[in-house]
């Protein structure tokens, strides 16, 4: 018999119980035979009556659970059921995916992947996803949710760079940088072109040298009061545009504020650990933290092949017969997260005293594109933070250089 809900998907093949985490939402329970399938509704309120239906059915059966690891939906399903005793197998939605093509008809839907899952899992031939440790799992959602306020700011910082363009297009020419203090000091005080054109130069040299900490003199003052008069940027909707760059401004002073408690709170997990990533040059705090909560428990890895697959940044191989594809694109089938955090590392490597820079250089002197040379360093990178975690020692240039 199969049990559905589109909370749980529990299917019985050969004392094997499947789970498809997908919402929660009412269960039923599905009897099939060779004619007809029998739907019977029951409402599930909490975990317990959910227990209790499934040992009504099951008993003390042997059993195991089986899930894909879809995005977060499997984590408090795992954790309940973990929490019971029961063995779960969280399997990579590609591996069922991949089963799913064997077959002719090309159907998709919640039996047929319950079958699939339960397929992968009798087969025998798959990998396991686990929960990581608490200290671990706290860390990555930290580090995941600070990608996505770095990625909320970067956002804000296009768009006032936008209307800056469209208002004041000398403006950021003044500056090396329209985002350094001494540019967003001025911005947040007068806003537009014409309000700085209007200002005290005395006013507007004493923000100058406060954000710029006594660096730019009152020639710099002059010369952003002469760009204001002299823009040819729009003229029209001033207020508007005025109103749109206060919220932006304010919105990304609220963002930087959070970027730098989130530092400190991922900083105090990681310091929690006996790690050494951050003595690899290239990688900082963050970085290391960010690689650490992403790879877990490095014994999971039997060698650096294995991280670098999981990484996604193998190269994908096309042969047959005598053909061999010279122009393999790189897998990106691991973790994204883990594959950004190393290629950030790897271009730092690249373009900065490391010793990684010289396999770099060596790379485009044999004509390789810059993003192929940065993805062999991030590779080279990946074997070096493998045997850092196994070996549980700092980085040594000699040994892994």
């Amino acid at each position: 018999h199969t049990i559905y809900t589109k909370g749980v998907f529990l299917c019985t093949l050969s004392e094997l119980i499947l789970a498809k985490i997908i919402t929660k939402l009412p269960l039923f329970h599905l009897k099939a035979n060779k004619s007809a399938l029998l739907f019977a509704l029951q409402l599930h309120t909490n975990a317990d009556s959910l227990m209790s239906f499934i040992f009504k059915n099951i008993g003390n059966s042997p059993c195991v659970f089986g899930m894909e690891a879809t995005g977060h939906y499997w984590y408090p399903i795992y954790s309940f059921l973990k929490a019971k005793g029961y063995t779960i197998y969280v399997i990579n939605p590609i591996q069922s995916d991949t089963l799913r093509k064997m077959y002719i008809r090309q159907t998709k839907n919640d039996s047929i992947d319950s079958f699939l899952i339960a397929e992968v899992i009798r087969f025998g031939q798959f990998t396991t996803t686990s929960m990581a440790d608490e200290n671990i799992l706290a860390m990555r959602q930290l580090c995941r949710y600070r990608d996505s306020v770095i990625s909320s700011r970067t956002e804000i910082k296009l768009r006032i760079s936008t209307i800056m363009e469209q208002i004041f297009p000398e403006y950021e020419k003044q500056f090396s940088s329209l985002w350094l203090s001494t540019s967003m000091g001025i911005l947040e005080k007068y806003l537009t072109p014409e309000n700085i054109e209007n200002a005290p130069i005395d006013e507007l040299f004493e923000i100058i040298k406060d954000k710029s900490h006594n660096r730019l003199t009152k020639a710099k003052a002059i010369s952003i009061k002469g760009a204001a008069a002299d823009t040819f940027g729009i003229k029209i909707a001033q207020d508007t545009f005025s109103f749109q760059l206060k919220q932006l401004i304010d919105r990304m002073n609220f963002l930087d504020k959070q970027i730098e408690a989130l530092d400190i709170e991922i900083m105090k997990y990681y310091e929690q650990f006996d790690c050494y990533l951050h003595t690899i040059p290239g990688i900082g705090i963050i970085g290391a933290a960010t690689i650490l909560a992403e790879i877990g428990d490095i014994s999971r890895f039997k060698n650096s092949s294995a991280l670098v697959a999981f990484a996604g940044i193998d190269p994908t191989v096309r042969q047959s017969g005598e053909f061999n594809s010279t122009h393999n694109h790189m897998s990106k089938r691991g973790s994204p997260y883990l594959r950004h955090a190393i290629f950030l590392a790897a271009t730092t490597c690249s373009f900065h005293n490391s010793p990684l820079n010289a396999y770099y250089k060596k790379k485009r002197d044999q004509g390789k594109h810059h993003l192929t040379a940065t993805g062999a360093v991030a590779r080279k990178l990946t074997t070096v933070i493998y045997a850092v975690l196994r070996d549980s020692k700092p980085y040594e240039p000699k040994k892994f250089c």
